[in-house]
């Protein structure tokens, strides 16, 4: 093996529940699985075979294995749904790197962890480590750092590759702390500009006397101070350029930009001559668009010269699957960068985790998990180390707690909570997909919670679900 990243791999080895050892065509050659419990193969049944002849429902681009092979780089930490013997559905956190010999791929090591329901209470007792997950080059996001069981997010994560080698504008449309940035430098290192710069700025961070001379440049003795400077179009000639809140530009700036955009070139204050640029220009805003077209914020012009390709990523509590993923990642990364060794989160903490609102989205569970690591002194995170502000938010959204039983359990409250709110919205509903889509979860996660509770349904075919 080569090009390993070391500390990567010794985190890899001692957190994962399953191996697989290819030859340099794929075939299956060593196979070990510490998870009987979900997914029971014999050995007969696997070894000489390939991957996409044990899961023929895998598409041959969804294989880390193949593309490992292909290109000869690892993927550490893919998110990938397999189907078990038992039609059951099984995620895995997945890190594949070739094994090379006098230079050449002779196959390849796939290391897996199986993700499910259970992982936040622990059962096998050893604590949860996913890498940072960086690009090896240059310290940019690619595809496979994003971590999520969202459909909605997977679409955003299969578009990405398609749109990364194009020249159009992207603008990408988030709420704050949902990932804008990641899904930019992702579409960077997908394409063939990943090698030239990725250029980054804030446009609400620099005052508007100074935007303009920022972006497009300056010329020495254009005013007081000033010197030969690139601007941002021309520092990011070749690569891309990523403009995040552009709705904080000043119309009539935009306007400016629109023309340079259009043109391709730009002139630096106090220049003469125009200086050609070739960028992918990848813009954000965590605002909807057309609103912010109608309260003047946004030029429509410049939106849609900038919104060829349109992304919106979901807010983290309209994709809540993510939040027990999200949440283990961040424990992992943070043993690592704490030298710590928390297991996990209790099944209290977790409850608490899937009924908040995320109002930072992932930025804020990532920070929450941080600020916990600075106190913590067990090996697992309980109620009592969140947050006061994430306490009393839970409290005042969830005052029907109250009149629950005094003598049952934190788990036993919430559990009671969430039964009554699963009651209210089987009564007020049609049937278990309306039931479903009010408390904004998902058919799949509904029917699990009312077998769970025994609760029955309106329609005559309860046992399926509708």
């Amino acid at each position: 093996m080569s090009n390993i990243n070391i500390e990567k791999m010794l985190n890899i080895y001692n957190y994962f529940n399953g191996i697989i050892i290819t030859d340099e065509k794929g075939i299956i050659q060593y196979y070990a699985n510490f998870r009987t419990d979900v997914y029971n193969l014999r050995l007969d049944e696997i070894i000489g075979k390939t991957i996409l002849e044990i899961h023929p429902e895998m598409k041959k681009e969804d294989s880390t294995i193949i593309r490992v092979l292909e290109t000869g780089k690892p993927i550490y930490d893919h998110v990938e749904h397999l189907t078990s013997p038992h039609g059951d559905t099984i995620t895995n956190i997945c890190s594949t790197i070739p094994i090379q010999q006098g230079g050449k791929i002779v196959g390849a090591i796939d290391f897996s962890r199986c993700i499910d329901d259970s992982i936040h209470v622990n059962i096998e007792r050893k604590k949860i480590v996913l890498p940072n997950i960086n690009n090896e080059k240059d310290s940019l996001y690619h595809i496979d750092s994003i971590v999520t069981t969202s459909k909605k997010m997977n679409e955003i994560k299969n578009i990405i590759p398609l749109i990364a080698n194009t020249d159009s504008p992207v603008m990408i449309y988030g709420e704050t702390g949902t990932g804008k940035e990641m899904i930019a430098q992702s579409i960077h290192t997908a394409g063939t500009k990943s090698s030239k710069r990725f250029v980054s700025q804030n446009c609400a961070a620099i005052p508007e006397t100074l935007l303009e001379s920022i972006l497009f440049g300056t010329e020495k003795g254009a005013f007081t101070g000033a010197e030969d400077k690139p601007g941002l179009f021309e520092l990011a000639n070749g690569g891309t350029l990523f403009l995040d809140e552009i709705i904080s530009m000043p119309m009539g700036m935009q306007a400016k930009i629109l023309k340079a955009i259009e043109e391709k070139r730009v002139r630096r204050i106090g220049g003469n001559e125009s200086i050609s640029f070739d960028v992918k220009i990848i813009s954000a805003l965590n605002q909807e668009p057309r609103k912010c077209i109608r309260e003047e914020k946004l030029r429509e012009d410049l939106y849609y010269r900038l919104s060829t390709v349109f992304i919106e990523i979901p807010p983290l509590r309209d994709r809540i699957a993510d939040i027990p993923v999200l949440v283990n990642y961040f424990i992992g990364d943070n043993n690592v960068k704490m030298n710590k060794n928390v297991m996990g989160i209790s099944e209290e903490a977790m409850k608490i985790f899937m009924n908040y609102k995320w109002p930072g989205n992932v930025r804020e569970i990532k920070n929450i998990i941080e600020g916990v690591f600075n106190i913590i002194g067990s090996e697992m995170i309980s109620v009592e180390e969140l947050p006061a502000y994430m306490l009393n938010h839970f409290h005042n959204e969830h005052s029907e707690l109250m009149d629950i039983d005094d003598n049952l359990s934190l788990l036993e409250k919430l559990e009671e909570y969430e039964k009554r709110q699963l009651v209210m919205a089987l009564d007020s509903t049609r049937n278990v997909t309306e039931a479903a889509r009010k408390l904004k979860i998902s058919k799949q996660s509904m029917s699990y919670k009312i077998l769970k509770y025994g609760l029955k349904t309106k329609s005559k075919k309860s046992k399926n679900f509708d």
